[in-house]
């Protein structure tokens, strides 16, 4: 999952996104509104954490772009989540930024414990489950213990790996082409023309497959990759 973090904080940034890297989400930093403007025109994200007090504008007219003109992907995905990140903790401003479109608030100081638990709720919004593990296809992962399972035995992933299994199990008998999950699970600074997709997801199916069962991500020459219950 694709997260822009918008804070002119320097050294927050850098703490918030090292945390999120580490939990397998591909971040990309903006310190201005411009710079977030100008990513969200382009780039498809799943969350943006938006600090409200920038130097060159408000937070809230980011959020209100990002909602009303969107990047084409976001034809084929929902809009990103917003979590909003402020000093602002009054009741009439937390008000005016979920009115706004917000779809959660955190107030400056937090935890980054808390940060990544309220991104992890934001991203169980679109799933058929409420809980912090996810289940499909024999596969079950524990989003909050960064634990997996397939057919019953663990399976020690990287934290790409992890990252891109993640996204098929969030987005389960849909085909993604590599385009998208490179734009989906790494960030700005990868390279679209290696194979890096390719040579990941194959080391994804080689540990599912230390279970002894076929690992369900099916390819589809020409197409892309799905997660499928039946291969």
């Amino acid at each position: 999952m694709r997260i822009l973090v918008v804070e002119d904080e320097l050294d927050l940034a850098s703490a918030i996104a090292d945390s999120l890297r580490r939990d397998g989400y591909a971040i990309d930093i903006a310190p201005t509104a411009k710079s977030a403007m100008s990513l969200t025109a382009v780039n498809s994200y799943d969350v943006v954490c938006l600090d409200l007090n920038l130097p060159d504008g408000d937070g809230l007219d980011v959020c209100r772009q990002v909602l009303a003109d969107p990047a084409p992907e976001y034809e084929v995905f929902p809009t990103p989540k917003i979590l909003m990140l402020t000093a602002r903790g009054g009741v009439g401003d937390r008000i005016r930024g979920l009115d706004e479109g917000a779809d959660d608030y955190l107030v400056k100081p937090f935890s980054l414990g808390e940060l990544s638990a309220r991104i992890r709720a934001l991203l169980r919004r679109d799933t058929s489950t409420g809980s912090s593990v996810i289940t499909y296809a024999g596969i079950e992962m524990d989003t909050a213990r960064h634990e997996v399972t397939f057919q019953g035995e663990a399976v020690a992933l990287t934290v790409k790996e992890y990252a891109l299994l993640r996204w098929f199990l969030l987005h389960p008998e849909e085909v993604h082409s590599a385009e998208r999950l490179l734009e989906h699970v790494w960030d700005a600074h990868a390279d679209p023309f290696t194979n890096t997709v390719r040579m990941t997801l194959s080391n994804l199916r080689r540990k599912l497959s230390s279970a002894g069962v076929v690992p369900p991500i099916v390819t589809f020459p020409g197409r892309g990759y799905m997660l499928r219950a039946e291969t």
